[in-house]
């Protein structure tokens, strides 16, 4: 009997000897004097050897013990892991496009230019901003990127400034990105609605603040409703206001942070607009600007005259290059597929429907969960482990017992504002069956760790992996096989 517990390592099938393809006698010399004294590779000692067979069943067993979006629905706050539709890989794998070389000339590239210049255009339109950069890598770089316009526009007046200014709801990577620009960040406390407080804001800013980070709808899936008067505050002691767009899921086709008088902000590519996510990656976090920032974005830019596309490396201000290349052009044509096909109207019903299964979810699992805001929420919703605390059990263990109900868990512990946080994000690609598999099973668990609370810790308990030492595996990995 397959022992589906646990699938040995490929170093354990091994036997001396096997292989999984036969080759015809050689009619010519094995080593060809042409080779020698070139870095051919010798043979890997202990390299494992293996039928075709067994290869093929090995890895296609790992695979199924694999949790993908294709089995269930993630529902990773903050993180937005929906379904993308595979349409979208097949353009994108279209040889014409990913074929082309990053090092062609641009008469060679001209549909490719055109296709980024049409993105760019489509995200200003969806933003209310002035100016894209595609170059950005992920969302943390797309950050960085925004926050190094913001000290070059301040270092081209003659003063950098000293501080940035982060929520205490803000993204865990919104400190790292003003820090590597130079800045030391000062934290803006929430209020009881669980958005920024303006009397903390108008109290920390001055004119050694070069900006606010602010994450809107916040981690807590809360809208910042006053984000002019925010925008204001800091605008009046001569700040610039980045908005992390990583929950533009929940804005889209509705509001712009344009209007909202917010200076730079990134996207998300492989959050928003249909790009695989996570292992899936990469990612592209492009970056949006108003005029004033425009000068600064990374070189080079896309630019169109007389129905040609060029780019353009003669920006003396600008920041310089922050990724080889010009981005990652296959994520951004994946989210050009989806912008298109959905069209205006198809993106604010995505933005509708995202923020109904969060809603849906919220209600069903309110007095079940505690839920510690009791604001009005968008895409996601952050409940607490507070309740079933009171018998032991914590949003580490639900987290574990949801596996051996077949459902990923969402975030854990995040936002840190929220103790025991369980953040909960569903996106519009789920329905409402898969919608109430999760809240039955969130429920069925709450009734578990009141009536037999060791169940959930010990879970999982029907996984391939059982539940880790994670200390242990921390402060002493296994990192290689070693065959005793």
């Amino acid at each position: 009997m397959i022992n589906l517990i646990r699938e040995p390592l490929i170093f354990e099938i091994s036997s001396p000897g096997k292989t999984g393809t036969r080759l015809p006698a050689l009619d010519v010399p094995e080593k060809l004097e042409v080779l020698e004294g070139l870095a051919v590779r010798e043979d890997i000692e202990g390299f494992p050897e293996v039928s075709e067979t067994e290869i093929t069943r090995h890895f296609t067993r790992l695979s199924q013990m694999n949790y993908c979006v294709d089995f269930g629905f993630y529902p990773l706050g903050s993180c937005t892991m929906k379904y993308n539709p595979k349409i979208n890989e097949k353009v994108a794998a279209l040889n014409s496009l990913a074929g082309v070389h990053p090092l062609a000339p641009e008469k060679l590239a001209q549909g490719n230019l055109e296709l980024m210049k049409t993105l760019e255009k489509l995200l200003c339109e969806i933003t209310g901003m002035d100016a894209v950069s595609l170059q950005p890598a992920a969302g943390a770089h797309g950050e960085l990127t925004g926050m190094m316009l913001i000290r070059a526009y301040h270092e081209a007046h003659g003063n950098p400034r000293k501080y940035v200014l982060i929520p205490d709801s803000a993204h865990g990577t919104n400190p790292s990105s003003a820090h590597i620009c130079g800045y030391t960040v000062k934290e803006i406390k929430s209020n009881e609605k669980g958005t920024i407080s303006l009397e903390d804001l108008a109290r920390e800013m001055n004119e050694e603040v070069a900006a606010l980070m602010v994450t809107n709808p916040n981690t807590l899936g809360v809208f910042e409703s006053e984000i002019c008067e925010i925008a204001e505050i800091v605008h009046a002691r001569g700040g610039f206001v980045y908005m992390d767009g990583a929950n533009l899921n929940a804005l889209t086709g509705i509001a712009r942070p344009g209007e909202m008088k917010v200076d730079v902000l990134h996207l998300n590519l492989h959050k928003t607009f249909s790009t695989p996510h996570g292992g899936g990656g990469p990612g592209s976090g492009p970056v949006a600007v108003k005029k004033i920032l425009e000068p600064y974005l990374p070189l080079p830019v896309i630019e169109e005259k007389e129905g040609r596309y060029y780019l353009n490396y003669n920006r003396p201000q600008s920041i310089g290059r922050v990724k080889s290349f010009y981005g990652h052009f296959l994520v951004m044509l994946k989210a050009l597929a989806y912008i298109l096909t959905l069209g205006p109207a198809g993106l604010r019903e995505m933005t509708e429907i995202a923020v109904l299964n969060s809603n849906y979810i919220r209600k069903s699992l309110e007095g079940v969960y505690h839920l510690k805001y009791d604001s009005p929420t968008l895409h996601e919703c952050v409940f607490s482990d507070k309740f079933q605390k009171e018998s032991g059990v914590s949003n580490l263990d639900i987290s574990k017992r949801l596996l051996d109900y077949g459902l990923h868990p969402p975030t854990m512990s995040f936002p840190l504002i929220v103790h025991g946080a369980l953040m909960i994000e569903p996106t519009e690609t789920e329905s409402r069956r898969d919608l109430d598999l999760f809240i039955e099973a969130m429920k069925a668990i709450d009734r578990e760790a009141r009536e037999n609370p060791d169940l959930l810790r010990t879970a999982p308990h029907i996984t391939y992996v059982r539940r880790l030492d994670e200390v242990q595996a921390a402060r002493n990995p296994v990192l290689r096989w070693e065959n005793k």
